[in-house]
């Protein structure tokens, strides 16, 4: 019998829930929160994390669940408890306070607040027990209660020096100028901070960050530098041989706490496969490397079996602890392997992935050995099956083998806790990477997945033209933020280009003018995170950076910029190009944090191209695959179905822009005019290769 339980046990999210029997007598956020807080002139101990973050365990474990540290923080504080994920409005603007404060952020994210919900300090983890310098929960309680009693009035005070160092903070800037040489700025950094030895970027820890692997392979495409290129390849490769791949059940881990990709933070989070995908599918594209295409099989085994609901749609994250230990669910005791595999195999398999009798594993804050192996290569296959005196084609056949016996035994442990809310943004993104995937291997399992994960949302998630952000128990909930409609208008275009059914792009189109009509910044350009007639918080967050994932602004920047593409629309242009000004001096100041909203630049002022033929072209065939399975990422392929009422409704304009009465001639189209028409495919791809 649970011995506690508290407000949070009515909430769906399951980061609240994990924390619903703790004996802090938590609240979620909400009116009944502040209304406590103001009738007991109480500050506010505000705590933001997620269900599958491991410092957020480890504080819960250490604090919330002490009897001795509720009873202070439920007499000093009203105690809110907040899932990033679903109110990642709330995330992003107490996260700018902790950088504004500390300079610092992370997760768990502790905020205190006046009870009108104004914040004073700012922590992130905190310990139980004062330790190093670094102050415990216990002793913080006291010295806030201490200030709050006593100084009341000076604490009110600072109160209004962080929210008006905040706003200021927060001012946006007018729109500036889009220089032409934006794109060899954000290549130049890039070039000093991208690590040659293994690939990546900085030293540690070390996140994927797909977007900038992204913008070089355009600015490959465009400039035919190579280093661009060895960049992405040496990345992606690095990343797949790691510790951060998980080499028994797919999927990569969030991120590297060292410069070699091998100690992850052990939890997978949808986001990271959506965006790794499809750089691993531009990286196909633009190389011709299977070994690419074969990862896109395996994220997608990944989400296949552990990601993906019944109804199509995909869940949050994975844990990356299970039974209280970080891991432990995805490393291995060399005895172990011996066991499963037997003497030869597993001597195969361990000097393959580098497993040490003694263990490989030290834990991270503490460096004691753990006697469990990380499994990494640390060369290719090929190397191996030379090392050891095998053929190329049996020591991959042998490994599957090894591999699928690995992964029965690994299944009988305790699994990690998967976070199963259902996100719009972040099916939007899968949307849009299994499109692109499909495009470029064939793969009808891709386009299967996108389709049935565009019908949940659009059908479950939607209601009168908005979007709910989550999805958990039957309930769709929360009004959608601008990255739930930019990132599903992402997907949605990538589909309708995989699919030609328009009413993809009738949706992506509307969701435009909902994105217009309550999201936009009518004074300095860009769109707010929030919508016009959302909940009103300290300030209106408005963001072009990368973090994790693309910007809502970026992504919507490109989705406006390829719908005025592909629909000949100068009004859509006209958006994308106010969007990219409103952060022209961000860009200039830090040009690598925006490289997804740099490639959309690139779309936009670069050049883009649409290909037009009929659906019935008898070369159709040959165009598409030639297109798809090439790198042209400046370039839409539509294929006109004249018998379709509802595609030439959609798309009227491109089509009458140039008639196609034989139905085998092939139009290309610039943002400026249309080039005289072909019947040759070859003639058509000439064009597009000699844009490079």
């Amino acid at each position: 019998m649970t011995e506690y339980t508290n407000r949070l046990i009515n909430e769906k999210s399951p980061y609240l829930q994990q924390h619903a029997h703790n004996p802090v007598d938590w609240y979620p956020w909400g009116e009944e929160a502040f209304k406590e807080a103001k009738s007991r002139n109480r500050p506010i101990f505000l705590s933001i994390g997620y269900s599958t973050c491991h410092w957020c365990h480890v504080m819960e474990r250490e604090s919330f669940e002490h009897p001795q540290v509720a009873d202070v923080l439920n007499r000093t504080f009203v105690c809110i408890k907040v899932d990033r994920e679903e109110r990642p409005d709330l995330d992003s603007t107490f996260m700018a306070v902790s950088q504004m404060m500390t300079g610092t952020g992370g997760w768990p994210l502790n905020i205190i607040l006046t009870p009108d919900g104004v914040p004073v300090f700012a922590l992130t983890y905190i310990p139980r027990e004062s330790r190093g310098g670094q102050v415990g929960i216990i002793d913080l309680a006291n010295q806030i209660n201490e200030l709050w009693t006593e100084g009341h009035e000076d604490v009110e005070r600072r109160a209004q020096e962080v929210l008006s160092n905040l706003k200021n903070m927060n001012a946006h800037s007018p729109s500036g100028t889009l220089g032409n040489d934006v794109h060899e700025k954000v290549f130049r950094q890039m070039s000093e901070y991208f690590d040659s030895e293994y690939g990546g970027f900085g030293s540690s820890p070390k996140f994927p960050s797909p977007q900038n692997l992204m913008f070089l392979l355009r600015y490959h495409h465009r400039t035919g530098d190579k280093k661009a290129l060895e960049m992405v390849t040496r990345t992606l490769s690095a990343m797949r041989n790691g510790g951060i791949f998980d080499h028994i059940g797919y999927g990569f881990h969030r991120y590297s706490t060292d410069p070699a990709w091998f100690l992850p933070h052990f939890e997978k989070m949808i986001y990271d496969q959506a965006y790794l995908m499809m750089a691993y599918t531009e990286a196909y594209q633009a190389t011709g490397d299977h070994s690419y295409e074969r990862v896109l099989g395996e994220i997608f085994t990944f989400l296949a079996n552990e990601m993906m609901s019944s109804d199509g749609a995909f869940y949050s994250a994975l844990d990356a602890d299970s039974e209280g230990e970080e891991g432990k669910f995805y490393t291995w005791k060399a005895s172990e392997i011996m066991a499963v595999l037997g003497q030869e195999d597993a001597s195969i398999f361990m000097q393959v992935y580098n497993v040490d009798p003694a263990g490989n594993y030290l834990e991270e804050a503490t460096g004691r050995s753990t006697g469990k192996n990380i499994l990494h290569l640390t060369g290719s296959l090929d190397d191996e099956a030379e090392r050891l005196g095998i053929s190329t084609q049996e020591l991959p056949e042998r490994l599957s083998s090894m591999r699928v016996k690995l992964q029965e035994y690994r299944n009988r442990r305790v699994k990690p806790h998967r976070d199963e809310k259902i996100l719009a943004d972040m099916n939007g993104l899968m949307i849009a990477a299994l499109a692109k995937a499909y495009r470029a291997t064939g793969d009808s399992r891709f386009l299967e997945a996108s389709s049935k994960c565009a019908d949940f949302v659009t059908g479950r998630m939607m209601k009168n033209g908005r979007v709910f952000h989550r999805f958990k128990d039957g309930e769709a909930a929360i009004p959608g933020y601008l990255d739930d409609y930019a990132f599903l208008s992402y997907g949605l275009i990538e589909l309708f280009l995989s699919t030609m059914n328009a009413a993809y792009l009738s949706m992506a189109v509307e969701m435009a003018s909902t994105i217009q009509s309550h999201f936009e910044d009518s004074a300095s350009g860009g769109y707010f995170f929030t919508a016009d007639d959302s909940e009103k918080l300290l300030i209106r967050i408005k963001e072009g950076h990368d973090g994790s994932y693309p910007s809502g602004n970026s992504v919507q920047m490109l989705n406006l910029a390829r719908l005025g593409s592909i629909l000949s629309n100068d009004e859509y242009l006209s958006r994308a190009e106010s969007t990219g000004r409103a952060f022209a001096s961000d860009i200039s100041r830090s040009p690598m944090y925006f490289s997804f909203m740099a490639l959309a630049i690139d779309y936009l002022k670069g050049g883009s191209y649409l290909v037009k033929t009929s659906i019935h072209n008898p070369e159709m065939e040959k165009l598409k695959v030639k297109m798809w399975r090439g790198f042209y990422p400046d370039a839409e392929l539509v294929m006109i179905n004249q018998d379709d009422a509802d595609f030439m409704r959609v798309l009227d304009e491109p089509v009458s822009a140039g008639s196609n009465k034989n139905g085998k001639e092939i139009m290309i189209c610039t943002q400026m005019n249309c080039l005289p028409p072909s019947e040759n495919v070859e003639a058509a791809i000439a064009v597009l290769d000699k844009k490079r």
